[in-house]
């Protein structure tokens, strides 16, 4: 398997992992198949995440896309951290190989699990907000999911 340079990087060189103390809301996800666990903690301040940090136990790729994601939304609006998608992490990445594409996934997945229970405990969950989540977790990009990237195969 070939990684580029900035997925090693961010192995290598993680960007905000950790925890936050004072978190405003965390999501945590799964994936079963490989066993990789992300859990995101965002600051949320005025409706703009000002901080993020995770906490990964999984393969470099999940290290690599957990930490891309994490400087993806700080200093975003919520709604602009909803509309991460996998693609755009793995993009930022310079690509990673087919088979760990579900790495990228489960980022996405992690950022909007603590975006749905921020917007559910604030009272800020609108129908639009709500199609977002309906999606969570299936590949924007295939509808029957066959040749599908994303798959965990």
């Amino acid at each position: 398997m070939k990684y580029s340079d900035k997925v090693l990087d961010h192995f290598m060189n993680p960007r905000n992992m950790g925890e936050i103390e004072d978190a405003t809301t965390t999501g945590t996800v799964g994936n079963p198949v490989c066993g990789d666990i992300m859990k995101m903690d965002l600051k949320i301040v005025n409706n703009v995440i000002v901080d993020a940090k995770f906490m990964t136990f999984g393969c470099g790729s999940a290290i690599a896309t957990s930490s891309m994601s994490t400087e993806l939304i700080i200093g975003k609006t919520t709604d602009e951290a909803l509309d991460l998608t996998n693609r755009v992490v793995a993009e930022a990445l310079d690509g990673l190989p087919p088979v760990k594409m579900h790495c990228s996934v489960l980022a996405e997945q992690a950022v909007k699990k603590a975006l749905e229970t921020y917007y559910k405990r604030e009272g800020l969950m609108t129908p639009e907000r709500a199609k977002k989540f309906a999606i969570l977790g299936k590949c924007e990009h295939d509808d029957d999911h066959e040749n599908c990237e994303c798959s965990d195969e």
